[in-house]
């Protein structure tokens, strides 16, 4: 299992499926709005 944590604010974006346990770091849309 999976997770995608923003890099911003430590939330929990979503989990998925993967053989390893492991963390990748993103950012959420809460802190960076897609506007463009």
């Amino acid at each position: 299992m999976g997770t995608i944590i923003c890099q911003d604010c430590q939330k929990v974006i979503e989990h998925y499926d993967n053989e390893k346990v492991s963390t990748l770091y993103s950012t959420c849309p809460d802190c960076h709005p897609a506007d463009e």
